[in-house]
């Protein structure tokens, strides 16, 4: 065991923060227990199979990626203390129960300010999970389940529940039951995550306040799962390829949904119960339905949109109209009005559940006539007739083009994330 001490300047000893090197076959536990308040534990490349804990503000520091197993029992590391960081370990076989809640890393309250970065959390109940504290930060780390355990039996990737200003960013995580599960936490950063294979990408709930940003979701059930929640801002999201929605928006208020991209889902939107948002310059590519919206999800600002080739650009279920686009309008796809001005608005509105909609949802086999010169026919025949008329989103300026023309290609999984 080494413990470094600092001199400076040559002449008096100072006593500064010291450094503890772990080598293989040595213990981290006892370096973290002979090591003071501040200082740094350095492990070297090795195999270490310990059950940690960590009570006192310390940096644990792998070198050339150790790693840390904790043999199928319990956390692998538990922090009770406060400015702890751990960074640049291999984290693995924590115990696999779910009452106990088993961690690679479990961040418990009075652990404010811990730090886990660049850390790969692999075959882990749960990866990280972080509860009671403030200002956490999880940074560039790489987490997978127990992925021979089926679903329901699999912990979250990152779990951060009644927290305050948690940082989550830059984590790749997949293969496991939510790969970020958000309950009661606000003020927080949910920024560039990767995120899939799992249940939700996101499964958040009773959490304000917070930033979700340039983070993508695909090949789950469900990509950004929003529920309960006001004062969110969600920009720059990539969503695909999940089998059941992009974007959730489930009774969510006073938020700003913008410059996301939904594509190839089974449904790009799901929007349920939402009021005085603004959906703003997203995307929403090539899904079976474009947006499934219910349940008195009005008063919102929804303008600068493109929905494009959608099998259904609008399902809605409601008793009356909703306008969307009044001040900026959106573009759709299958619109058959003109432009005679050449202004690039177009000169009727765009209804979104008309009859051919409805009989599509009633006879599916119908949807591959859409776009024959018959059905477009009855579209616009069933639009002079108002007993044949359904309630309907209602487009007062439809743009002629799409608001941006650049192509957003699908990325390709890297190998390892196939299922």
């Amino acid at each position: 065991m080494l413990c470094v001490l600092c001199v400076l300047g040559g002449f008096a000893c100072e006593l500064h923060a010291a450094e503890w090197t772990v080598h293989p076959g040595e213990s981290i536990a006892h370096a973290i227990a002979r090591a003071a308040p501040g200082d740094t534990v350095r492990i070297e490349r090795g195999r270490y199979e310990e059950n940690l804990v960590i009570a006192k503000p310390l940096t644990l520091r792998g070198l050339d990626r150790p790693t840390l197993s904790g043999g199928l029992r319990g956390d692998v590391i538990r922090v009770i203390a406060p400015d702890v960081t751990i960074e640049n370990l291999i984290v693995i076989d924590s115990g696999a129960d779910l009452s106990a809640q088993n961690a690679g890393i479990f961040i418990q309250k009075g652990a404010d300010r811990a730090t886990v970065r660049r850390c790969d959390l692999v075959y882990n109940l749960f990866g990280l999970y972080i509860e009671g504290v403030k200002d956490a930060q999880a940074i560039g780390n790489l987490i997978v389940g127990k992925r021979d355990l089926r679903s329901v039996h699999r912990g979250n990737g990152i779990q951060v529940y009644n927290t305050r200003g948690a940082r989550i960013e830059n984590n790749h995580i997949g293969f496991v039951r939510d790969a970020i599960y958000v309950d009661i936490s606000h003020h927080a950063v949910f920024r560039g995550n990767r995120l899939h294979h799992s249940r939700y990408g996101t499964h958040y709930m009773n959490s304000h306040d917070n930033l979700w940003e340039n983070n993508q979701t695909y090949r789950n059930r469900g990509g950004l799962a929003l529920m309960e929640v006001r004062n969110q801002t969600v920009r720059g999201n990539y969503a695909w390829g999940n089998t059941d929605h992009g974007i959730m928006l489930r009774t969510i208020q006073d938020s700003v949904i913008e410059d996301n991209v939904v594509e190839n889902n089974a449904r790009g939107f799901f929007i349920y119960d939402a009021e005085y948002n603004v959906l703003r310059s997203n995307r929403v590519i090539g899904n079976q339905v474009g947006v499934h919206l219910w349940a008195g999800s009005v008063r919102n600002l929804v303008e600068r949109n493109d929905f494009i080739g959608n099998r259904e650009q609008i399902r809605y279920v409601a008793a009356r109209d909703e306008t969307w686009g009044r001040d900026d309008g959106n573009y759709w796809s299958n619109y058959v009005g003109w432009d005679r001005d050449g202004n690039g608005i177009g000169d009727v509105p765009y209804e979104a559940n008309d009859l051919v909609d409805r009989l599509s949802w009633r006879f599916p086999m119908m949807k591959l006539l859409l776009a024959s010169p018959a059905v477009q026919t009855l579209r616009l025949v069933a639009r002079q007739f108002p007993l044949l008329r359904a309630p309907s989103i209602v487009d007062p300026k439809p743009r002629m083009r799409p608001w941006r023309a650049d192509a957003h290609p699908l990325p390709q999984a890297k190998s390892g994330e196939q299922s």
